[in-house]
């Protein structure tokens, strides 16, 4: 195993399950990239520890009973550098509607931290469990 697919695997352990653990796995100048969050209305990154904490946090209190499961890490040559594919799923608790998402994160360490996240994900899948628009498309 590989620093980066250890710190992966802890990533998505503690990332909703122990949000304060979580946070002590990432660096203070992470950078968070979502690739397909503005299509939903939110920031296509978070850069450092501030913006990362906060929008773990607002997560984590949007979903009720998450988890993500079908973890598969993927470790590169480069020790500190990492993807990984799961699945994740849990109640959206303003609108009542299950979250069912298939994610797929690179990670890159650097320090024994997480210093960067690109993160994938449907954003339809999350628009409707959000009950939210799609920016750029016609309703």
């Amino acid at each position: 195993m590989t620093i980066a697919s250890d710190l992966l695997q802890r990533h998505i352990q503690t990332l909703v399950d122990d949000n304060t653990q979580w946070q002590t796995l990432i660096a203070d100048d992470v950078l968070w990239e979502l690739a397909y969050a503005p299509s939903i209305g939110h920031p296509a990154q978070l850069s450092g520890r501030e913006e990362a904490v906060r929008h773990a946090i607002w997560f984590v209190g949007a979903v009720e009973n998450f988890r993500f499961f079908d973890l598969k890490v993927y470790a590169f040559a480069d020790p500190e550098r990492a993807v990984g594919e799961v699945k994740g799923e849990g109640l959206i608790k303003s609108t009542g509607r299950m979250y069912r998402q298939d994610y797929v994160v690179f990670l890159r360490a650097a320090g024994g931290k997480i210093a960067f996240l690109r993160e994938y994900f449907d954003p339809v899948r999350a628009a409707r469990a959000l009950d939210t628009p799609i920016h750029g498309f016609e309703s």
